[in-house]
């Protein structure tokens, strides 16, 4: 490639016509293979000489910075990248991982630059854990019916790393956000309520189920463990998925056997019961009226003698307001948004067999769940 006669090369500081200086070596720029062919573009690199800048090499349409692809090489790469795993994506293409995370990081930088944030109405934040330990990432994500992306990633799950989040937005668009859907999970509690307050906070529906099947579980376990100590028949043995799962989702050999099972008189299955006999609170529309069923639900728990459930009781009385508020919203959100967006955010991860470091974790995120906007280009290959 040669320059057009005549032309002035344009400053890459200030993007503005200089004069030319001098001329480099050739340069080659990696563009979109065609037809299984590679191509690549030899350009001698000019340099001005601008006034503001002084002596600079000049800035190219094609091509940014020091990168050895083109612009439309790398959106081609970045776009496979989100369907295929980075090492697929570098093979199918006869390319290398470097390239392929070069292009993705850039367009993920692009994108971050010139996305637009607000307005925000609702966000749910959660944790994942992304390498071994106990290493987790907090997520927030906004949750909209018409906007659901992801806005944001910290590592760890502390109060500190949660605020650096409400430092990005600002008090204008935190100002604005109605709706927050959470878990129970402490510093997320306290962040918000210092952060959010005039939102309405919402508890994660999905953790109070989980935790309630916890629960059942651990009398399960300790009942079966007990039965056997004692000489008694195994009854509940292989029962775990019979009590655990809703009663629309069994096999038809373990209805037959969960029929069974409920005619003991055993702890498990007035527990079991307590668990089905929850359900009818999601069912409720009115927060005066699900008020009261919880209330009356956890003094039967109480009275029940079973400490696992108890302790689910005792949780659900500390954050009475903050579950009813599920109903204030009209249940029009919840984390079952969050929860699926998390799927997604997993599964970009497992693809690849896991990211070495945070950096490049972070980019594949939001390349993958960000709905970040791209540059424009003149040609696109996909």
């Amino acid at each position: 490639m040669r320059p057009r006669r005549g032309s002035r090369p344009v400053c890459s500081g200030c993007d503005k016509p200089a004069p030319t200086y001098d001329h480099l070596k050739p340069r080659r720029f990696e563009f979109v293979p065609l037809w299984g062919c590679m191509v690549v573009l030899l350009y001698c690199m000019r340099r001005v000489d601008c006034r503001t800048c002084g002596v600079r090499v000049e800035a190219v349409p094609w091509g940014i910075g020091k990168h050895q692809l083109t612009k439309a090489y790398m959106l081609f790469l970045a776009h496979w990248a989100r369907k295929l795993s980075w090492q697929e994506t570098a093979v199918s293409f006869r390319s290398t991982w470097d390239k392929v995370c070069q292009s993705v990081e850039y367009v993920v930088q692009w994108g971050l630059e010139h996305r637009q944030l607000g307005p925000i109405v609702a966000i749910g934040v959660d944790e994942i854990q992304y390498a071994k330990g106990h290493k987790y990432l907090t997520l927030v994500y906004q949750i909209e019916q018409q906007c659901t992306r992801l806005l944001w990633i910290g590592r760890e799950r502390t109060v500190a790393s949660f605020e650096q989040f409400f430092i990005l937005i600002g008090e204008r668009l935190a100002g604005q956000i109605e709706f927050v859907c959470s878990d129970m999970w402490q510093p997320y509690l306290t962040v918000i309520r210092a952060r959010c307050s005039q939102a309405i906070h919402i508890l994660d529906r999905f953790h109070i189920v989980a935790k309630m099947n916890t629960a059942l579980d651990q009398v399960r376990a300790g009942e079966a463990r007990r039965l056997a100590r004692d000489g008694y028949e195994p009854v509940l043995k292989k029962t775990r998925w019979c009590v655990l799962k809703r009663r629309a989702n069994l096999t038809g050999q373990q209805r037959f056997r969960l029929r069974d099972l409920l005619r003991y008189n055993l702890r498990t299955v007035r527990a079991y019961l307590l668990k089905e006999d929850f359900q009818q609170f999601w069912e409720y529309e009115s927060p005066s009226w699900a008020g009261k069923f919880l209330d009356d639900w956890c003094c039967q728990v109480m009275r029940s003698r079973i400490e696992p459930m108890k302790k689910i009781a005792r949780t659900l009385r500390s954050h009475r307001a903050l579950i009813l508020n599920y109903f204030h919203a009209r249940k029009q959100f919840s984390s079952g948004v969050v929860e699926g967006l998390n799927n997604k955010a997993k599964l970009t991860m497992r693809k690849s067999y896991g990211f070495r470091t945070f950096r490049v974790t972070e980019i594949a995120l939001y390349h993958a769940l960000g709905r970040l906007p791209e540059p424009d280009v003149a040609h696109r290959f996909f």
